[in-house]
C-alpha cells in the first residue's frame, strides 16, 4: 500500500515539475526579429509568422522601447490601437497595403512588443505624448494618413488635431472623441467597480473573455490569434493598461471635452467612416450620426457582420476606404 503512495506521489511530483517548467518555458520564449540586423532588442513573446510577418522596429526614449512595424514605401499611413489589442490587429490591414503605400503600426507603452514605461499611468495624455514623439521625432513625418478605432480614436484624433497641417486623411472607425454618455459612459462606470478592476487584472479579462466574444468566429477559434492578443499580458501587473483604459472612458471627461473643441481643424480632409453594427456601443445610431454632423460629407461604410474590433473582422474595408484617400491624393 505505501509503495502505490509512494509511485502516486512522485508521479504527481513529476507532473507538478513538468507543468512548472513548462510554464517557465513558455514564459521565458523570446525572439529577435528585427529589420536593423545589429540590433538585438527581444520580442517578448513568440508570435504567429504566418499571421504577423513583419520584422519589428523600435524606436528608443528614456531608456523605454516602444516596438513599430514599418512596411513599404509612399505615403504614409498610420495605424493606430485601442484596448486590449495592439500593432497584430491592424496585421491584415499591412499586407494589404503596404505595396501600395508606407504602413505603420505601433504597440502603445504596456500593450503588444512594447516596454512599460516606470510610473506609467496609462491616461490617454500619456498615449499621445508617445504616439507624437515616435511619429514626429523619431520618423520625423511631414505628412500622413491616420486610422484610428477604439481608444486609437481620442488618441490618434489627438496627435492629428494638434497636427492638422500633416494630415493627409483620416479613417475612423468604431470609436468617439468627446464627453462620453449613454451605453459608453454606462460600460466605463462599471468597468470602474472594484469588481471588474479585480477581473481584468487577476483574470486577464479583456484580452481573452472580451476580445474573444467580441471577434468573428473564424478569428475566435483560431489559436494563433486568440495567443496574439491574451500573451502581451501574462501577470497581473501587465494588465494594468487594460484596466485604465475603460476607466478613462469617463475619468477623462475633460481631455474628451478639448478634443471635441478641435475636431474643426480637419474637416477640410478626406475622412471615411467604417462601422462595425455588432457593436451598439461606439457604433450606436447616435454616435454615427455624431461623426456625420462633424463631417457630413464622410463616405461612410456600414459594416452588418463586423463586430466593434473592424480591423479584425473586415480588413478590406480599410483597405478599401485608405486606397480611395491616397487616389485622391495622388
Amino acid at each position: 500500500m505505501k509503495t502505490k503512495n509512494n509511485l502516486g506521489k512522485t508521479v504527481l511530483l513529476t507532473l507538478t515539475i513538468v507543468l512548472l517548467m513548462g510554464n517557465n518555458m513558455q514564459a521565458q520564449e523570446k525572439e529577435v526579429y528585427n529589420k536593423d540586423i545589429t540590433n538585438k532588442k527581444e520580442r517578448p513573446f513568440i508570435v504567429d509568422k504566418g499571421e504577423y510577418p513583419f520584422k519589428s522596429n523600435w524606436f528608443e526614449k528614456d531608456g523605454v522601447s516602444m516596438h513599430y512595424i514599418d512596411e513599404g514605401e509612399g505615403i504614409p499611413i498610420v495605424l493606430t490601437h485601442g484596448n486590449p489589442d495592439w500593432s497584430f490587429l491592424n496585421r491584415n490591414i499591412i499586407k494589404g497595403l503596404s505595396g501600395e503605400a508606407r504602413v505603420i503600426a505601433y504597440d502603445l507603452p504596456g500593450f503588444g512588443f512594447s516596454d512599460t514605461p516606470e510610473n506609467y499611468g496609462f491616461t490617454p495624455q500619456e498615449h499621445v505624448e508617445w504616439i507624437s514623439a515616435l511619429l514626429f521625432e523619431h520618423l520625423k513625418l511631414e505628412k500622413f494618413i491616420i486610422v484610428v478605432q477604439d481608444w486609437g480614436g481620442p488618441t490618434g484624433l489627438s496627435v492629428a488635431t494638434s497636427n492638422p497641417d500633416k494630415v493627409l486623411g483620416v479613417v475612423i472607425s468604431n470609436t468617439w472623441a468627446w464627453k462620453a454618455e449613454g451605453k459608453l459612459e454606462g460600460f466605463s462606470m462599471y468597468m470602474r467597480t472594484p469588481e471588474m478592476e479585480a477581473k481584468v487584472i487577476d483574470n486577464n479579462y479583456f484580452a481573452t473573455t472580451l476580445m474573444q466574444s467580441s471577434i468573428n468566429k473564424k478569428s475566435s477559434s483560431t489559436k494563433a490569434i486568440t495567443d496574439a492578443y491574451e500573451m502581451p499580458f501574462p501577470t497581473k501587473e501587465s494588465r494594468k493598461g487594460t484596466a485604465i483604459f475603460p476607466q478613462q472612458i469617463t475619468l477623462a471627461a475633460d481631455w474628451l471635452v478639448d478634443l471635441e473643441g478641435k475636431l474643426n481643424t480637419l474637416q477640410d480632409k478626406p475622412v471615411e467612416f467604417i462601422f462595425g453594427l455588432k457593436d451598439d456601443t461606439v457604433a450606436s445610431q447616435d454616435i454615427q450620426d455624431k461623426w456625420r454632423s462633424i463631417f457630413p460629407k464622410a463616405p461612410v461604410q456600414l459594416l452588418p457582420e463586423a463586430g466593434h474590433f473592424t480591423q479584425e473582422d473586415s480588413p478590406e474595408s480599410f483597405v478599401f476606404s485608405l486606397r480611395r484617400i491616397l487616389k485622391n491624393i495622388e
